[in-house]
Formats: C-alpha cells, structure tokens, sequence
C-alpha cells in the first residue's frame, strides 16, 4: 500500500543537470526522513542524501555543492537536484524513507531509477 516512485532519471551529457523525483504515495501520514541512495554496477550501494521533517539535510561530503535534496511534506514528495554530472554519476538510484527518528534503517525504498552521464 505504501509506495516510493522515483521519476526523472535518464541520460545526460557530463556537466548536465537532472532533477529526480519520488513520489510517496499509500497509507502514510508522513516520513520522518527521506533520502537518496545509488548504486553503479559492480559497486555497493551509497548514501547520497537525505532530509528530515525539520528540514534539516545530509549529503555525502564528496557531493555537497552538485547535489541538493529538498522535499514538499505536503505532497510527501523529495526531490533531488544534480548538477554538475559526472561519468562516475552514473548509478541507479533509489529513494528510501525512515517512518520515524527511532528507526535504524531505511525501512521503505523505491524501484530506483537509471542515470547515465555520457563523457
């Protein structure tokens, strides 16, 4: 019943920009934070970013600058903003959510979405 669907992904030359977007959708009030995640093949899945009701956000150091996460708590949407691409962009990535503070781990994740970053 409860869903995260990611849109926005695609292909796009290096120094573009993408805006990716995950919708949640179902029985849910809200979540407490949603987040990003990637994963290129052949590699372990990475945090990317994430962003709390107090609107407080994360970002992976190497990222800060080219990547912003931001979110409509009214639409239970997050978005994030990638500019800047580079070829080791490329990943599939996925939106997760935490229900509430006190979880540990991501307990909701999306489908995930391809972008590739063409040199």
């Amino acid at each position: 019943q409860v869903q995260l669907v990611e849109s926005g992904g695609g292909l796009v030359q290096v120094g573009g920009s993408l805006r990716l977007s995950c919708a949640a959708s179902g029985r849910i009030i809200s979540f407490y934070t949603m987040g990003w995640f990637r994963q290129a093949p052949g590699k372990d899945r990475e945090f990317v970013a994430a962003i709390n009701l107090s609107g407080s956000t994360y970002y992976t150091d190497s990222l800060k600058g080219r990547f912003t996460i931001s979110r409509d708590i009214a639409k239970n949407t997050v978005y994030l903003q990638m500019n800047s691409l580079k070829p080791e962009d490329t990943a599939v990535y996925y939106c997760a959510a935490k229900a509430s503070y006190s979880v540990k781990e991501y307990d909701y994740w999306g489908q995930g979405t391809q972008v590739t970053v063409s040199s």
